[in-house]
């Protein structure tokens, strides 16, 4: 597997090694080790996956105050997948990265704790399975708000299908520092 650091260093590209014949193909999604071994060391605790339809993006999502790494990938169909530093103290504060995710493509997205993530269906539909190194907490299901004007995410739809906790989530600025990530926290 080849990793490439995307501008938000700790944020990871992950592109598998993908064995391919006019049978189909085969590549291993995760095994701890190879992953470890290139400074992914988390232990992942619950696997969830999503279905989305065309004109969805959801996010930005996060847990607090256990925030939870995330290891991304697509199953079916595509996503511009997006993650956000929100760590108070963070060089990176508010900045942004995204990548296009796809069935084809087979690239993985690792998401460290104290980031935001969110994505927009890019086609018909996603079918997106993620990895967590913490389990999910009702209580701390968080957002910010996807069009964060201060963040300003290119998100490659401008009039999105949203759930009703994404619409009303606050702008960055407007949550309290309590209720994000801490720079090593």
């Amino acid at each position: 597997m080849t990793i490439r650091p995307t501008e938000l260093t700790e944020v990871l590209l992950v592109e598998p090694k993908v064995f391919g014949d006019d049978r189909g193909f085969f590549f291993e999604c995760y095994k701890a080790d190879r992953y470890v071994a290139v400074g992914i060391a988390c232990e992942f605790v619950q696997d969830n996956v999503s279905y989305s339809k065309a004109g969805v993006i959801r996010g930005l999502h996060y847990q607090w105050p256990n925030p939870q790494a995330k290891l991304i990938q697509v199953l079916s169909g595509a996503v511009f997948d997006v993650a956000v530093d929100i760590r108070r103290g963070s060089p990176t504060y508010g900045k942004w990265i995204g990548e296009v995710l796809s069935a084809e493509n087979h690239h993985q997205l690792f998401i460290p704790p104290g980031f935001a993530h969110g994505f927009a269906v890019l086609g018909d539909h996603a079918l997106v399975s993620y990895k967590c190194s913490t389990l999910y907490e009702a209580a701390g299901d968080c957002s910010v708000r996807w069009n964060d004007p201060e963040i300003g995410v290119e998100w490659p739809i401008s009039e999105p299908m949203l759930s009703g906790k994404d619409a009303a989530a606050l702008k960055l600025a407007d949550i309290s520092p309590e209720r994000l990530p801490r720079i090593n926290s």
